[in-house]
């Protein structure tokens, strides 16, 4: 159960230098007896910025996030959340996290607003001026689209109502990081949707750090500031979905139909082709496209080139720095 505070004495590890900074990975390692799951992690995050931790099944998301949430010790490496080392922190840190694991706890016998305001409760102590513990749980509720619901058993929801208590648990502290492993499973579009506006209001108005780790590639396009993508035990990539395209393809292609005939065309100056098509051809143009590589485009291409070990300069040289 997670719950801690706001000011508090860092360990010897030290604070992050920059005060933004909410994660500091560097040189993360972690090995099961004779294997090596994380051979050199590293990055950074800073409040109120939506990371997505991308990678193939076994390359290790899960244990990384562990780590961070200080239920998993690390074989080597810095490790540093709110400024404070994981393995080190107190209650008193663990109530300024959140986590919102993949699969749902059953707390079927529980009405949803008891349950949320027993859980909420075990954070009223770590209240600051700054922070406010626990979220007021009729808000809450209503922010998780459950008011329908509040009085009903967790047992009587149907899977994505139950997923929404999952969210609404771990946010109920109002947490400075919010860990979410696959948290839209077995939402339906419209519920996808409401969930997206809540990481969008977390981050927007309560400078809440979130590292999100997905299988929905469209999902994480929306969501994240700074895409992560882990293979080999390592960070091979990292950037907007839009500079992640970019490495892998530096042309757009310009998609457009005029006089009932379709054309495309490879740039790798976008704009200006398609300043120059309309200069030279005004309101004739209809159906303008323009597109880069699919997030899932570039996904599969770093992976499969890392895997066959054809990763491309720009793959290599971030790696290099990583290190």
């Amino acid at each position: 159960m997670a719950v801690s505070a706001e000011a508090e004495t860092p360990t010897s590890s030290g604070p992050p230098t920059d005060r933004g900074v909410t994660l500091d990975v560097h040189d993360l390692r972690m090995r099961y007896g004779s294997t090596d799951v994380l051979t050199g992690v590293s990055f950074r995050a800073r409040r109120g910025e939506v990371l997505a931790l991308l990678g193939p099944n076994g390359a290790g998301k899960t244990t990384t996030i562990e780590i961070l949430e200080g239920f998993r010790m690390r074989s080597g490496g810095r490790v540093e959340v709110l400024g404070i080392d994981p393995a080190r922190g107190d209650e008193r840190w663990r109530s300024r996290l959140g986590v919102v694991l993949q699969s749902w706890r059953d707390h079927s016998r529980w009405r949803v607003r008891e349950l949320l305001a027993h859980l909420g409760s075990y954070y009223a102590p770590y209240s600051t001026e700054r922070t406010s513990r626990p979220w007021h749980i009729d808000e809450l509720i209503q922010v998780v689209g459950l008011t329908e619901h509040a009085d009903k058993k967790v047992g009587q929801l149907s899977g994505g109502q139950r997923r929404r208590v999952d969210v609404a648990i771990g946010i109920v502290g109002r947490p400075e990081v919010l860990f979410l492993d696959e948290p839209t499973a077995g939402f339906d579009p419209a519920a996808r949707r409401e969930f997206h506006d809540l990481v969008h209001r977390l981050t927007d108005i309560d400078d809440t750090t979130i590292l999100l780790t997905t299988h929905d590639l469209d999902e994480a396009e929306k969501l994240a500031d700074r895409i992560l993508i882990l293979a080999g035990g390592r960070i091979i990539a990292s950037g907007s979905a839009d500079e992640l395209s970019r490495r892998i393809s530096a042309d757009a292609e310009v998609r457009w139909s005029q006089g009932g005939a379709r054309f495309v065309h490879s740039t790798a100056d976008a704009t200006g082709f398609v300043r120059e098509l309309f200069a030279q051809h005004g309101e004739d143009i209809a159906d303008l496209e323009v597109r880069r590589a699919s997030l899932e485009d570039t996904y599969m291409t770093l992976v499969r080139d890392h895997e066959s070990g054809r990763a491309d300069g720009a793959t290599r040289a971030f790696e290099e720095v990583a290190r």
